[in-house]
């Protein structure tokens, strides 16, 4: 059995957030932190967090959304974005990275720290690569990365992305990958969103793929 629980962080401008952390039954072969999609710390990214921990991951998911409001957990519809993506926009891109390397200071003692997000989470992760020292980071379906493209990471970065998602444009995924040559970049038959299992656009193939995909970049990198 793998043991839950929730924790308090505090990032380096003294802002307390919350996070959901998750522990191997026994000894973690690494750490690992993920960051929550535009949804917040919800019932999915929990979800994500407990699998990885039961593969013997020391999880933990940082409430990024705590420095605009505290224990948002929102579902998939059309409201439930516009609220996410408002948030995200009001606490900008500094704050979630300090948060993230809270996070990383919490789970440091379980082993090497990788740092893995999806969608808003997914760009985030690329600037701990940028900003931060994870040992390596993976980034699912980011669509700010392109934002971002031409700042040089620190670590080995893996990046998933859809063929078919209609926020990240082909134009937008070769230009990232022109700017980061040596990062590690997959395309898949899917829209955006293809590995959660509460949205229209899971893609069961394509997420199984992704996380061997995955899995074996952090017996590569992390492990």
């Amino acid at each position: 059995m793998i043991d839950t629980s929730t924790c308090t962080l505090v990032a380096e401008d003294g802002h307390e957030l919350s996070a959901y952390r998750a522990l191997p039954d026994g000894e973690s072969k690494a750490a690992l932190v993920l960051i929550q999609e535009v949804f917040g710390v919800n019932h999915h990214i929990r979800a994500v967090a407990d699998q990885y921990a039961e593969r013997g991951f020391a999880v933990v998911a940082p409430a990024l959304f705590d420095r605009a409001e505290r224990g948002v957990e929102l579902g998939y519809g059309e409201s439930d974005l516009a609220l996410g993506r408002e948030l995200r926009t009001k606490i900008g891109w500094n704050g979630p990275v300090w948060d993230v390397a809270a996070a990383m200071e919490s789970v440091q003692t379980h082993g090497r720290v990788a740092v893995m997000g999806y969608c808003w989470g997914g760009s985030v992760a690329w600037l701990a690569a940028t900003r931060l020292r994870p040992a390596c980071v993976v980034c699912y379906y980011g669509g700010q990365i392109i934002d971002f493209k031409d700042e040089a990471p620190h670590c080995p970065v893996l990046m998933h992305f859809g063929e078919h998602d209609p926020i990240i444009t082909s134009e937008a995924v070769a230009a990232i990958r022109a700017a980061q040559p040596s990062a590690e970049i997959h395309v898949y038959d899917a829209g955006h969103g293809f590995n959660c299992t509460e949205r229209a656009d899971f893609s069961p193939d394509s997420a199984q793929v992704a996380l061997e995909r995955t899995l074996a970049f952090f017996d590569t990198h992390l492990l």
